[in-house]
């Protein structure tokens, strides 16, 4: 009878009680009301942050009510129907009071509970006034059970009935204290340290972790109301999100490494499948979701419709990815996009309605949430800026990992911990001899060469070489993988990517990790060499640097479908190339990209086949065209991707068949003699 929810998946402050059917059984009716009882029973032995009045008195309640229960079960009396319907309204009752007794004790909820006490304390008043109800129409005339029981549940109607369940004046006073602690932030003025740590103490919050959770609940619920497009308490959820930080920053610097990690995600996947293919770039840089009817807008960046309009409806004037001013707020449909959006979901067997469980909504995050959150992150950042310069080793250690945290999904916060300073103390941090010195300073690092100020900051004072240096010999895998990430950020801008390239360890560092067993750094440092691949300059060290041997390797024996796709787009860009080509034949990549074009089951990685391929018939000569020709199985899977493929990928198989079936011809007459035939056969097609 009793659904069985877990705290965490449902809403904080909703409650999904249900009525039980007419035709339930009362055995079954009574023996969950029963456990009910029990259950809201067992919250006396837990610590209550807030609301410890109300809650105490409405377990006392249901606790002297559940010696009534019990003694009909102890009689094993039948129930007649007049009080099946009483208990199944108290059933009713009982759920609700269960999920607020669950809420008002849920990690990392304590702040805003107490927050919420008014209307908590309503909510108790009035669930405790529905247990008076239903008492009101019990006839306990008709129940077998002793007198001075029949005495406690009428105690219990009439206290129930006369209930008042006020605010507690505890917990009204300490949150009037947070909300004028909130004012000081917002004017700019830091408050006394002691006040905070008054309400800290209040409830509960003795600790780096105990702050975290708080921080994690309070992200949580901004993003489920920002998807829910009810955003009328986000910019108050924001200042204590604000608030949160700072202690945990200021206040609690000692810390759990292993919350950290949960936190954080060890070996994180920074980068995504590459190429103009990309499914990511499917997706709308607001809401990160699938995009179900993508607009252009006048800077030329496209978003999903709904994403960008409720952007312009909020009064921003600006472009979300780009920050240039708007021209106009003309949205131009991008139908070419939609028809590769819908052939990507009908491929992969995407739901366009359900692509997604929840909006993350990061750029969001551009502009902070409350003039009380920006301000109180200024303070934060100031005050981080300054241990990373002035702090002992483990309080330097300590800001490298707080700055991390605070830049892995908010750029606002990106933004002011670059103009406190902080870019240039981090990279200093990256030669200390110690793993987690330097793993957090990478790790912020990395975080922030994601802001366009972030990475002119990193090359202009030479972060480059500290970065390179651990590429190379980083104290740790996690440390390598990170930097090759970085790498890989600050090779997205075009100016970068020569001197990355000129560098003579960036492209040798990558290729080392790439050589190296865990797949995390494979995939960042191959995606690192993608990007310094769209200078041209950078081809030729690239082939020199004997990466291909080691892409070709992956391709044969790696079961990540992404990782693989990935290698393949490196290959395709170098294969365009003769001393590419060169060197592709020599790894015995023509074998094997025949093979991943016809086992492959990404549509993504087969395209890159066929564009390898068109660049080894253009190069490789006959040697290349009669191994294809031979393969039957390359002309089926081509004639495949026709059919089911992008029309990217369908017009470069159209143009292999082609040169294949003109390939056949001409051996066939004997019309073309010489390496120079393939050559010619390409520029015919």
């Amino acid at each position: 009878m009793i659904r069985n929810f877990n705290p965490t998946d449902r809403r904080i402050l909703t409650s999904p009680a249900v009525h039980p059917c007419e035709g339930i059984s009362p055995t079954t009716l009574f023996n969950s009301l029963l456990t009910l009882s029990q259950n809201i029973c067992n919250f006396n032995s837990i610590f209550f942050p807030s609301q410890k009045r109300n809650a105490r008195e409405v377990i006392r309640q249901i606790g002297i009510l559940l010696i009534f229960l019990e003694d009909i079960r102890d009689r094993r009396l039948i129930l007649p129907d007049s009080v099946v319907l009483c208990f199944s309204e108290l059933h009713l009752t009982f759920q609700k009071i269960h999920f607020l007794l669950e809420d008002c004790t849920r990690e990392g909820a304590k702040l805003w509970i107490l927050m919420k006490s008014q209307l908590i304390s309503t909510r108790f008043r009035v669930l405790v006034r529905g247990i008076s109800t239903a008492l009101d129409i019990l006839p306990l005339n008709l129940i077998d059970v002793g007198f001075e029981v029949k005495e406690l549940v009428e105690l219990v109607t009439r206290q129930a009935r006369k209930a008042k369940f006020d605010l507690d004046p505890e917990d009204e006073w300490v949150s009037e204290q947070v909300v004028w602690i909130l004012n000081y932030f917002e004017k700019g003025i830091e408050p006394d340290l002691s006040f905070i740590k008054c309400i800290l103490d209040y409830l509960e919050i003795r600790g780096w972790t105990d702050c975290a959770r708080e921080i994690n609940f309070l992200e949580e619920e901004i993003g489920f109301q920002s998807a829910d497009s009810d955003e009328r308490e986000v910019p108050f959820l924001s200042s204590l999100l604000g608030l949160m930080s700072y202690c945990r920053g200021v206040i609690f610097e000692s810390f759990d490494h292993r919350s950290f990690e949960q936190i954080d995600g060890r070996c994180n996947m920074e980068i995504q499948i590459l190429s103009c293919l990309n499914p990511e770039d499917f997706r709308c840089p607001i809401s990160l979701e699938l995009m179900t009817d993508p607009v252009t807008i006048s800077t030329g960046q496209t978003y999903d419709r709904p994403s960008i309009e409720k952007w312009l409806k909020a009064g921003n004037i600006i472009c979300p990815k780009t920050g240039e001013k708007l021209r106009n707020t003309e949205l131009v449909p991008n139908s070419s996009l939609l028809k590769l959006i819908q052939r990507f979901c009908a491929d992969y067997g995407v739901s366009l309605s359900k692509s997604g469980s929840r909006t993350r909504d990061i750029t969001r995050t551009i502009l902070p949430g409350s003039p009380a959150a920006a301000e109180t992150i200024k303070v934060l950042s100031r005050f981080l800026a300054k241990r990373l310069v002035f702090g002992s080793i483990e309080q330097r250690k300590t800001a490298a990992q707080e700055i991390r945290i605070l830049t892995k999904s908010n750029i606002y916060n990106r933004s002011c911990l670059i103009e406190s300073g902080t870019i240039q103390p981090l990279v200093k941090l990256l030669s200390l001899p110690d793993r987690i010195a330097q793993e957090n300073a990478i790790g912020a690092l990395l975080k922030l060469s994601k802001h366009s100020n972030g990475k002119k900051i990193i090359m202009d004072i030479g972060g480059l070489k500290q970065i390179l240096s651990v590429l190379k010999s980083g104290l740790s895998y996690e440390a390598k993988q990170i930097a090759a990430a970085t790498i890989f950020y600050l090779a997205s801008v075009k100016e970068n990517r020569k001197l990355l390239g000129e560098n003579p360890e960036t492209i040798p560092g990558l290729v080392e990790l790439i050589k190296e067993k865990p797949t995390c750094g494979k995939k960042n440092a191959v995606a690192a060499i993608f990007a310094l691949l769209l200078y041209p300059g950078n081809h030729k060290k690239v082939v020199e640097s004997g990466v291909i041997p080691s892409l070709i390797e992956i391709i044969g024996s790696s079961d990540k479908d992404e990782l693989v796709a990935d290698s393949l787009a490196v290959i395709a860009a170098v294969g365009d190339s003769v001393e590419g080509t060169s060197e592709i034949l020599k790894s015995k990549g023509l074998s094997m990209t025949i093979r991943s074009l016809k086992s492959l089951g990404s549509k993504v990685g087969k395209e890159y086949c066929v564009s390898i391929l068109l660049c080894l018939s253009k190069n490789g000569g006959e040697e290349v065209m009669e191994e294809l020709s031979k393969d039957s199985g390359v002309t089926s899977s081509l004639y495949s991707l026709i059919t089911d493929g992008t029309s990217h990928a369908s017009n470069k198989a159209r143009s292999l068949l082609k040169i294949l079936h003109k390939f056949r011809e001409t051996s066939t007459s004997s019309r073309f003699i010489g390496s120079g035939a393939c050559e010619h056969l390409f520029h015919m097609q």
